[in-house]
């Protein structure tokens, strides 16, 4: 493991002073209840938002509050993580239970994602809360997103469906979450979408709440296409 967690911090720009911090943030909740990185994960994603959010606001100085929202959804969304996460072979680290092990949960992005905001908070609270030494490490990070990143950034589908509802001066989509299956740590989500437009439910589903609205709210768009 030490040999491992040397790598892994070569890799993500950041040595450790405690490593139980670093091992705390690659404990997946199928591990147990009481030790893993759900904690940390909460405030990594908090630190994250505040640090992308700081440069985008810098970086954009006309933006408004949507497009700068935009920007910044796109950069700390599951699948950019989860993308960062597998350049650095983050899932050869991972420290999982034997059946989220055995179904190939190192591979699930939202597991991924979840463990790089979870490195976040490790490293804030290995540095003693500095958050400028952060904002260094994270910058790295993000260094070509956040250099190649436009407002013009394409919207989601949540979004683009509420502003086309809004156009039409018709009331917004409502959402409802129809049913969960799954163990806790290896859930599906299914959520129906209802717009005025049209007669029937549109149904999606997603590895969480918010992908399977993000689903059902495609699949309305892609009606709305037709």
């Amino acid at each position: 493991m030490t040999a491992d967690l040397e790598l892994l911090e070569t890799r993500i720009g950041y040595k450790f002073k405690d490593r139980t911090h670093l091992e705390h943030a690659l404990t997946h909740r199928s591990m147990g209840a009481v030790y893993n990185n759900e904690r940390y994960e909460f405030f990594g994603d908090a630190l994250l938002g505040v640090v992308i959010s700081r440069h985008l606001f810098e970086k954009f100085p006309r933006a408004d509050e949507g497009e700068l929202s935009r920007m910044r959804s796109s950069l700390v969304k599951e699948t950019t993580l989860a993308e960062m996460a597998n350049t650095i072979h983050l899932g050869d680290f991972l420290i999982l239970g034997a059946g989220e092990l055995k179904s190939g949960g190192y591979r699930r992005s939202s597991i991924l994602a979840d463990a790089m905001e979870a490195m976040i908070c490790a490293i804030y609270l290995d540095s003693d809360h500095n958050l400028n030494l952060l904002d260094d490490v994270l910058t790295n990070w993000f260094r070509n997103r956040l250099e190649t990143i436009t407002p013009e950034v394409q919207k989601d589908s949540k979004t683009m469906l509420q502003e086309y509802m809004q156009s039409k001066r018709l009331p917004l989509p409502e959402y409802k979450l129809f049913n969960t299956v799954g163990d806790q740590h290896k859930q599906t989500f299914t959520v129906t979408c209802r717009v005025s437009i049209f007669d029937e439910l549109f149904t999606g589903i997603g590895t969480s709440k918010r992908r399977a609205e993000q689903d059902a709210a495609s699949k309305v768009l892609a009606r709305i296409g037709e």
